[in-house]
């Protein structure tokens, strides 16, 4: 069993940035893929980035491209998801997800709790 805990959100000024965090517990996640999903109110759960087992690919939702970077350190077994220039449109709650396998295969198979960015205008 993978059990994840997000942490790093908070309430935002559009502009600003936040930096997530995901932390692995109980089993290792170093070896797995691992993804940043978000849910805005009332809204589909939606994919925003993604990234292989050694950090070496990654892939990101075309409205976050640009402004978030996903990366790693299998050493702390963290993955990380930096969000600069926020928008009020990024304001949702933000999952972490890994994946059984090495590469992302766009989905998650252990999700964990979420955690709130709110963008104010």
């Amino acid at each position: 069993q993978v059990q994840l805990v997000e942490s790093g959100g908070g309430l935002v000024q559009a502009g600003g940035s936040l930096r997530l965090s995901c932390v692995g517990s109980i089993r290792s996640i170093s070896s797995r893929a691992m993804g940043w999903f978000r849910q805005a109110p009332g809204k589909d759960r939606e994919f925003v980035a993604a990234i292989n087992w050694s950090g070496g690919s990654k892939d990101y939702a075309d409205s976050v491209k640009g402004r978030f970077t996903i990366s790693r350190s299998n050493a702390l077994n963290r993955v990380y998801l930096q969000m600069n220039s926020l928008k009020p449109e990024d304001t949702a709650v933000y999952y972490c997800a890994a994946s059984r396998d090495g590469s992302w295969g766009g989905r998650g198979d252990y999700w964990g709790q979420g955690t709130q960015v709110t963008v104010s205008s």
